[in-house]
């Protein structure tokens, strides 16, 4: 008999029996249960389907009116979301998804829903990682794997003055989860511009025991030159001045090396791997679109940053002036930082406004 649960997939175990179940939760089955997906009469596609008839489509996404919050997912049995597809119209910094574990109060996840997935100027960047892939058009897709012991709700805010359309596909597991497994999360914080001489603080406030597994940056450029001499910085279990890790420039921590460039001295090169990526870069096109805009993801999965009691981590962003000096940048930047860790979670800072979150 197998006692395999399921969980931690990879190809040395897809061989393995167990007594998991596997569900899905959609528009076409809201709420997971086992032989009732696809029994629609009203839905979003009911008008392509009314020569056909229930089964045929009735209902593939849901529709978020301007200024509400809609439930995606809600799960009342131990399991974990083991892939997340979805593909979201309207205003991608606007769309924010959350997550809650075991009934909190307050989300380990929230971040806006581009962002999440790898894309955080609004537009489209193709993106082939293990954790996270962006498939033609607009195909958002995640495979972090999400454990809960109790319940998991995910919702969906529509903060603008539109209504948007969401087409999705959750896909968890049921199963008992070891009492090793830590929860996932991710928080999204934006500075515009970072004030002259100051670090921007990707992480801050995380209290507990876990690691530290992924960040994802939206960095847009205010100055002619290079932006990426600053270092990334890891404060953890009582770090004050000085943190334990410290990296030596940007395109060093997102694994790529001299300003990113191929051929040399040319462009700026775009890339997207398993671990790490360039996969957005946005150039002034010589009229309204001024500065040049990047996205970029390291994702930790082989090389976690673990903690014990906290972690903070901030990043510098520094560039070049006149003598060969450094020059501290006030850039546009956003992130969202990706760690487990076991509850309770820290509070996050206040998610900006509208107008703050805005991407032109």
């Amino acid at each position: 008999m197998s006692g395999f649960n399921g969980l931690h997939l990879h190809l040395g175990n897809l061989a393995l029996l167990s007594r998991a179940k596997t569900r899905s939760i959609s528009a076409e089955n809201f709420a997971g249960e086992k032989g009732k997906a696809g029994m629609a009469t009203e839905g979003t596609g009911a008008n392509c389907a009314r020569e056909l008839g229930q089964g045929w489509k009735i209902s593939p996404s849901v529709r978020v009116p301007p200024h509400s919050t809609i439930t995606l997912a809600q799960i009342d049995e131990p399991g974990a979301i083991q892939s997340i597809w979805m593909t979201v119209t309207g205003h991608w910094r606007y769309t924010i998804l959350r997550m809650f574990w075991d009934g909190e109060e307050t989300p380990s996840v929230e971040c806006p829903v581009g962002d999440f997935f790898g894309n955080g100027w609004g537009q489209a960047a193709l993106i082939n990682s293990l954790p996270v892939c962006v498939n033609p058009g607009s195909g958002f897709n995640c495979y972090w794997e999400m454990p809960f012991r109790k319940s998991a709700l995910m919702t969906m805010q529509n903060l603008s003055d539109d209504e948007i359309t969401v087409y999705y596909q959750i896909n968890y597991t049921l199963t008992q989860v070891p009492e090793d497994a830590a929860y996932f999360h991710a928080q999204f914080r934006r500075t515009n511009p970072l004030p002259y001489k100051q670090d921007y603080t990707i992480l801050d406030g995380v209290k507990g025991w876990g690691q530290y597994v992924g960040t994802y940056m939206a960095w847009g450029v205010n100055n002619n030159g290079w932006w990426g001499e600053g270092e990334i910085k890891f404060f953890m279990d009582g770090d004050k001045d000085f943190p334990t890790i410290c990296g030596t420039g940007t395109e060093d921590y997102f694994c790529g090396s001299y300003d990113f460039e191929f051929p040399r001295g040319e462009r700026y090169c775009e890339f997207s791997g398993p671990y790490t990526g360039l996969p957005q870069v946005l150039r002034p096109d010589g009229l309204y679109r001024a500065n040049t805009r990047f996205g970029l993801y390291r994702w930790h999965l082989m090389d976690p940053i673990r903690f014990e009691k906290d972690l903070k981590v901030t990043i510098q962003a520094l560039g070049w002036r006149s003598g060969h000096r450094y020059l501290p940048l006030q850039d546009d930047i956003a992130s969202v930082a990706f760690w487990y860790q076991a509850e309770p979670h820290g509070a996050f800072p206040q998610l900006p406004g509208k107008d703050e979150l805005e991407v032109i």
